[in-house]
């Protein structure tokens, strides 16, 4: 890490290293000391405010209540950006007031500048500890700053997008004000036709009218033929999906023979019904107005002829792109997640639906998993793990998956009769974070160094995308995308299962939680902006769709039910308690 030299006698007058003589503490170990040791220094701890030896340094890296501690090797025990009370700022650094964003108790201290990112004494200790790195105390370089080339030219740059702006509003105003000119006369027109064709006019729509509904009625005839058709196979082929997954994971051999064997006669019956299906044609229609009505109103009989359009395949994708109304959402309420078996508040960091009625969540504070029942509103069932868990995804209908970062592990948990009991576990090879599966692949995020693996369910390593991302939080899987929530960069970016990106979505504050929902849009929390942001499949536009919240961090989608559950971290257990229920309205 780069340094600035600076002699000690240049330290704060009220720094606690006072106590005794520059020399002893540039040379001695001072834990040791206490106890008559004299051992050389190897390095120093800012937060303990100690020169350490070797094994002490070492120590302090691997102790649970001291790993995150600021640690300064030989080379940067002078250091006065990493060791705050060797400042000449040190007593006067108490405006530094804004929370880390990725350790929400730490204050932002430090600079680095070979990566260009505010920093707290974690994400130095952690991330910023090599000799690569240029690390500055705040207090230290903010005063040259004001003074710098770099301030006068971004506040320039500032002032000419503000220029910009102001320009292409008033291009905009005046482009407006013609287009609203126009406006009023096409409805000067639309009135002078009206009062021309009246008479005349009411019948003839009444013709119309009864025209269309005849084939809308047709229309439906055909919807409820294909319901009652089709409804059956899809659940009994969905109910052997199922079973043959679970089967396959817990070892029954012999069951899975079985299973299979009696699932092929299925998926032929299954594609005889599919290509049935899609000879199927469904017309799509338009209205053309009578070009003689006006000349010979009095003679005709009808105000148009609906023509049928060339007839299309009813073979539609699921993730075609389909302009709608944006959803709108009404506040329902709340479920407690904190059960009398917590010690401390909930932190929620992980959500998945289970059932429509049930949800399942990871406390990362009290290191627990819950089960929670939303008939009843309570916490059905809960399962300490060995630490604190991260994110959690559906992997069968009765199986689920945890990440444990300090583990370095995927926790495989069983929901069988609605009770969470512990399975097999994997492990990988990093702090594993976000987590998501699809057809018995694993997408797991690490989020340092930030990078996706996609596993099977061993562990093997099937894809390692890396170079991407900056600090990737939260993963959602489809079956054409994976799509990734990232707050360094800001954005939530789409790849394809190649590791191909293939969209982004950007100009985000914190983007964290992702959920899909039933028609292959995504719901995205954004922590910093206070709301909930719906995502176009392919990331190209996003509409908010639940504001005014507070700092919302996970969210979850249940289809049948047509709500929404966020929950929302903000150090206040009359907030962080609770799972927060919108329900959509109808259109």
């Amino acid at each position: 890490m780069a340094v600035q030299e600076r002699h000690t006698s240049k330290r704060c007058p009220s720094s606690t290293l006072s106590v005794a003589s520059d020399e002893d503490l540039e040379s001695v170990c001072q834990p040791c000391d206490k106890e008559g040791l004299r051992l050389p220094a190897y390095g120093y701890c800012a937060d303990c405010k100690e020169n350490l030896c070797k094994e002490c340094f070492t120590f302090h890296r691997k102790n649970k209540l001291c790993r995150h501690h600021t640690l300064l090797d030989a080379k940067g025990m002078s250091t006065p950006v990493q060791h705050p009370l060797t400042s000449t700022k040190a007593c006067r650094s108490d405006d530094l007031i804004t929370p880390c964003f990725k350790h929400s108790n730490e204050i932002i201290k430090f600079y680095c500048k070979s990566h260009k990112q505010l920093l707290c004494n974690i994400c130095v200790s952690l991330q910023h500890t090599t000799d690569s790195c240029k690390v500055y105390y705040i207090p230290d370089i903010s005063k040259q700053f004001a003074n710098s080339k770099e301030y006068y030219n971004r506040l320039k740059e500032l002032d000419d997008i503000i220029e910009k702006y102001k320009k292409m509003i008033i291009e905009f105003k005046e482009k407006t004000a013609r287009s609203n000119n126009s406006l009023t006369e096409v409805l000067t027109n639309i009135k002078k036709f009206r009062e021309d064709v009246n008479q005349r006019l009411d019948e003839m729509e009444r013709q119309a009218e009864d025209d269309v509904k005849i084939i809308q009625k047709e229309n439906e005839n055909y919807l409820k033929t294909l319901d009652a058709t089709y409804a059956d196979l899809l659940k009994s082929i969905t109910l052997s999906s199922n079973s043959i997954q679970e089967l396959s994971l817990s070892g029954q051999d012999n069951k899975l023979f079985v299973e299979m064997k009696l699932a092929e006669d299925m998926k032929a019956e299954a594609e005889n019904n599919i290509h049935q299906l899609q000879s199927w044609v469904v017309n799509e229609y338009d209205f053309k107005p009578n070009e003689e009505l006006i000349k010979c109103i009095e003679n005709e009989k009808s105000v148009g002829i609906c023509t049928s359009l060339p007839k299309i395949s009813s073979k539609v994708s699921l993730g075609q792109d389909i302009q709608k109304e944006p959803r709108r959402f009404s506040y329902q309420g709340q479920v407690c997640v904190k059960s009398s078996r917590d010690e401390d508040g909930c932190q929620i960091s992980g959500i998945t639906l289970l059932a429509p009625d049930i949800i399942i969540v990871t406390d990362q504070v009290n290191g627990t998993l819950k089960m929670i029942d939303f008939n009843r509103l309570l916490v059905n069932d809960q399962l300490p793990l060995e630490s604190s868990p991260r994110d959690v995804t559906n992997v069968t209908s009765t199986r689920i998956a945890v990440t444990l970062p300090e583990q370095q592990k995927v926790q495989f948990i069983s929901t069988l009769s609605n009770t969470l009991t512990k399975h097999h576990a994997i492990a990988v090879d990093g702090d594993c974070h976000g987590i998501s599966c699809y057809q018995g692949k694993l997408v797991v995020l690490f989020y340092n160094p930030a990078k996706l693996q996609i596993l099977d369910m061993d562990g093997k390593v099937l894809t390692k995308i890396i170079n991407i991302f900056r600090s990737p939080l939260y993963v959602a899987t489809s079956s054409s995308s994976i799509f990734v929530s990232d707050w360094g960069t800001k954005s939530v970016t789409r790849l394809s299962w190649k590791g191909e990106v293939i969209g982004s979505y950007g100009g985000m504050g914190f983007p964290s939680g992702l959920a899909l929902s039933d028609d292959g849009t995504i719901f995205v929390c954004d922590n910093m902006k206070n709301v909930i942001e719906e995502i176009a499949e392919d990331c190209s536009a996003g509409t908010v769709i639940v504001k005014e919240i507070k700092s919302p961090y996970v969210v979850c989608w249940c289809a049948e039910r047509k709500e929404l559950y966020y929950y929302c971290f903000t150090m206040n257990d009359k907030d962080d308690n609770f799972l927060q229920i919108y329900k959509q309205a109808q259109l």
